[in-house]
């Protein structure tokens, strides 16, 4: 019996995936190799059409870039980490690079795939965090882009779709995925690349580059653990929904002083542990 030409091109899809390792694995050692679905032009391109209706949005709102201190502040530290993103990819520091600000109450930042951040006025003005504080959470978000973590879960989505069509039932539920939502600008993979939660596996990837880059970028790697410390009080005990993936408080401040420890001769050489 023949297998129809849509069932065939999804089997070849599967089998064409690539497993690669996106990053180097740097002093903190991540060497996870990932499984790419999604092509980098298609996922970079989502992201790039999702930031621009952003900025767009945020302008017609008169929330983009309101406060000139502000936005110098975070560009200056964004631009101090990016420098550093060499060291775990070689075409990192040319990426064509973007830095916001967004005024809303939300204490909250991201990286698109490509270089495309956004840090939230709420994450400043209520967290009130020093300059190393902040690099943390900017290095966080960097460490999702150059581990291409938004392409992974595109590559993910796609993969549901696809059993879901092969197998002739709905998989999603299971993986905690609907491949039916995302009718946006981005559409379900885009969705699911940009605007759902991390894996905790992603999350410590992210945490643990982030501290290195901001180490080497010439910040208190340390600053990772007094920043999670005012994030949990902002939150009331609990972290922010969009850090609702990462494991407990406890095991998460044991994890960023361990990494912080280990990457501290890249801030200060012959600098002891804490």
């Amino acid at each position: 019996m023949k297998g129809s030409p849509l069932l065939i091109a999804m089997l070849l899809a599967i089998g064409a995936c690539a497993t690669v390792q996106t990053t180097r694995p740097g002093v903190v050692g991540v060497e996870r190799e990932q499984t790419m679905l999604a092509s980098a032009e298609s996922v970079n391109g989502q992201a790039e059409a999702a930031y621009r209706q952003t900025l767009q949005e945020a302008q017609k709102q008169g929330r983009l870039n309101r406060n000139p201190a502000e936005v110098a502040r975070v560009r200056a530290i964004a631009a101090r980490l990016i420098a550093a993103t060499g060291a775990f990819r070689a075409d990192a520091p040319a990426w064509k690079w973007e830095v916001s600000v967004l005024t809303a109450q939300d204490i909250n930042a991201w990286c698109m795939p490509g270089g495309k951040i956004a840090v939230y006025s709420g994450l400043i003005e209520r967290l009130r965090p020093t300059d190393d504080e902040l690099a943390a959470v900017i290095g966080h978000e960097i460490a999702h882009a150059l581990r291409e973590h938004g392409r992974e879960k595109a590559g993910q989505a796609m993969g549901v779709g696809v059993a879901a069509a092969i197998g002739g039932v709905l998989v999603g539920s299971s993986l905690g995925v609907d491949p039916g939502l995302g009718r946006s600008v981005l559409g379900t993979v885009g969705d699911l690349a940009f605007m759902r939660p991390n894996s905790r596996g992603m999350e410590q990837e992210a945490d643990h580059i982030g501290v290195e880059l901001a180490a080497r970028a010439g910040y208190d790697p340390y600053a990772a653990i007094g920043l999670w410390e005012k994030m949990r009080q902002a939150g009331g005990g609990s972290p922010p929904q969009w850090l609702s993936t990462h494991p407990s408080h406890e095991t998460r401040i044991a994890d960023l002083r361990r990494i912080a420890d280990r990457v501290a001769p890249a801030y200060r050489p012959g600098m002891p542990p804490r």
